[in-house]
């Protein structure tokens, strides 16, 4: 198993909720501090935080797999480097590219997807890098299939929910939170309208601004 689920840092939870909802995502779990919300593909995942705090408004890639030990010993074998750890919500794999990028592969609490969530909606997870080749091996070693590739970008599909997204970039680090629609991008644009939301359209590029800044893409799929 494989899901797409990036971690969403906020100080305002409220107004996460708020924007999720309007584009098509369903809550899934809420324990206060942490909320998850599923699209029709992939999985979100909201970590309360204050507003002084340095997290406030980063996202953070990451996985949810199956079986955390079999998920590692077939990423070793395959050849990128990972390893079980007890991390501060209980155990996890810790993935380590060459590129110095790292992120963690949590179990997952549930291998369905909501019937009620937007099933055009998928989540984008993004991996900025130097190096797009290097990255994209990574990926394909961690179980994602190959979609599309060029030198500058590669994205990747997941068994189970969720688009993998490689850029390049001068340094190495997590994109902000992206979605990709496979549909027609009025949908999306009416829903955060009705929600009292104001997005802009550009070409194949819907932007809705995040709470407490940010800006959330919303790319109309090919």
């Amino acid at each position: 198993m494989l899901r797409v689920r990036p971690i969403q840092f906020t100080s305002d939870v409220a107004g996460w909720k708020h924007l999720l909802g309007a584009l098509g995502l369903v809550c899934v779990g809420d324990h206060g501090d942490w909320v998850e919300f599923d699209a029709g593909s992939g999985r979100v995942a909201l970590h309360s935080t204050s507003a002084d705090s340095p997290d406030d408004g980063t996202t953070v890639f990451g996985v949810e797999v199956g079986d955390l030990a079999e998920f590692a010993r077939r990423t070793v074998a395959d050849g990128t480097r990972a390893e079980l750890v007890d991390a501060d919500h209980g155990q996890a794999v810790r993935v380590t590219a060459e590129d110095g990028f790292t992120f963690l592969a949590d179990k997952a609490s549930s291998r369905t997807t909501s019937p009620d969530a937007d099933p055009g909606l998928a989540v984008v997870g993004t991996w900025l890098t130097p190096d797009v080749p290097g990255a994209a091996r990574e990926l394909g070693n961690i179980g994602a299939r190959p979609r599309r590739a060029s030198p500058d970008f590669a994205d990747f599909s997941t068994k189970n929910g969720g688009i993998l997204l490689v850029l390049e970039s001068p340094e190495t680090a997590a994109g902000g939170l992206a979605f990709e629609y496979d549909g027609d991008l009025a949908a999306v644009e009416a829903r955060l309208a009705a929600a009292g939301l104001k997005a802009a359209r550009a070409g194949l590029v819907l932007s809705v601004a995040g709470p407490r800044g940010g800006t959330i893409s919303v790319t109309q799929g090919r």
